[in-house]
């Protein structure tokens, strides 16, 4: 059994720490609950007028988020910050490097102004709103991960009764918002590798082998061209940036216009979009377009560099499909299955001998309907499926 000392928490039990511990189980949203819980301080007579939370979350585009509440304020607001932080001046520069540092405590008076070391430029922004004290106290969350909050007065500031108070309120601060930040941690992460659709499955309990369901979708297959020759003569951080550009001018279009990308593959992605959208077809091709038309502005860039333009296939198909899960008792993967996927994916590698970059199947073009932008090319036989299927080119 580990050594440990008793801490004499909570100094003084109160209203506010019991609904704290006892009172928020039913809410999913901590910037929820730092704002009741500013409310319920302020009421019981602390004078807080202003207080900002910061959550390292670690999402894929940013660093964390803060969640600044106001007196007044009907709901706190969120405000993302971006990774490397660290090394701005407003951070390093600011009483939370301090917290970082190692400090328990950062107080000022800021109504007294001068004559404290150090002033920061937060202490400016606060004054200019009509506050007169500061407390910032750092949140200590598992394994020495550390989080910050802080709270500003109006009036004649914060007395030591606040201050206890405010003290006593941050170990279960500590475990609420620890909770709340590991259930949107777990989300970001299912979103961000398994996309937003099958990440809610997931999270509903779809983690049993073999469970899933049938969805008619549209299956789109792309592939990069040549990628083993480049992969072979650049230099790998290079190839890196390569292949995230061009992951960006592809999956950006295909997200925003309602797709899924169920899996990236090398230098290639399998993307659906489910028929239960009635404009999941139009939805696609738009997103085919928006897609070309980024490739063709990426190419531009790389033939100024002395590159040469880089080539892709593209196969869609319409049909039904087996989403869920496949995979070892212990590993699975969250995807799609089926005869679709399988002629998407001859498509995409029939591109190449056609040298057209975009071919759909003729059951893609009767779900869209057949317009300008599609060429009959025939009927060709395709490895593993029983009959010829005919195909269009899309330009």
């Amino acid at each position: 059994m580990s050594e440990y000392k008793p801490t004499g928490w909570p100094r003084n039990s109160n209203e506010t720490l019991e609904w704290l511990v006892n009172g928020t189980s039913h809410e999913r949203f901590i910037d929820d609950i730092f704002t009741e819980l500013c409310e319920r301080v302020r009421s019981a007579g602390t004078p807080v007028a202003r207080a900002t939370l910061f959550l390292n979350t670690f999402n894929p585009q940013w660093q964390g988020a803060r969640i600044l509440w106001r007196v007044g304020d009907s709901k706190a607001a969120i405000i993302t910050f971006d990774y490397g932080i660290e090394d701005t001046g407003r951070y390093q520069n600011s009483p939370i490097r301090e917290l970082d540092e190692g400090a328990d405590v950062v107080r000022r008076r800021i109504s007294e102004r001068r004559g404290q070391a150090p002033w920061y430029p937060v202490y400016d922004e606060l004054l200019e709103e009509g506050l007169t004290d500061y407390l910032a106290l750092g949140v200590e969350h598992t394994l020495g991960k550390r989080q910050s909050v802080t709270f500003a007065s109006d009036g004649a500031g914060f007395t030591e009764a606040d201050i206890q108070l405010l003290k006593d309120i941050l170990p279960a601060l500590a475990l609420v918002s620890e909770i709340r930040l590991k259930n949107r941690l777990a989300r970001t992460l299912l979103e961000t590798y398994v996309g937003p659709h099958a990440s809610e499955q997931i999270l509903a309990g779809a983690t049993r082998r073999g469970s899933g369901t049938t969805v008619r979708a549209a299956v789109l297959i792309c592939d990069l061209r040549d990628f083993t020759s480049i992969s072979d003569m650049w230099p790998r951080d290079d190839v890196i940036e390569l292949l995230n550009s061009y992951f960006d001018a592809v999956s950006d279009p295909i997200e925003q216009k309602g797709g899924e990308i169920l899996k990236f593959m090398g230098d290639g992605l399998l993307a659906i979009f489910p028929l239960s959208n009635p404009q999941a077809c139009e939805s696609l091709l738009a997103a085919v377009t928006e897609a070309r038309a980024n490739m063709s502005a990426m190419n531009e860039l790389h033939i100024q560099k002395g590159h040469p333009a880089l080539r892709y296939g593209m196969g869609v198909h319409v049909g039904d499909v087996m989403y869920g899960n496949i995979g070892s008792r212990k590993r699975l993967d969250f995807t799609v299955i089926g005869p679709a996927v399988n002629i998407a994916s001859r498509l995409e590698k029939l591109t190449k001998t056609t040298k057209k970059p975009v071919l759909l199947s003729a059951d893609s073009v009767e779900a869209v309907g057949k317009d300008a932008r599609m060429e009959g090319l025939g009927s060709f036989e395709l490895r593993g499926v029983t009959k010829p299927i005919e195909i269009f080119t899309f330009s």
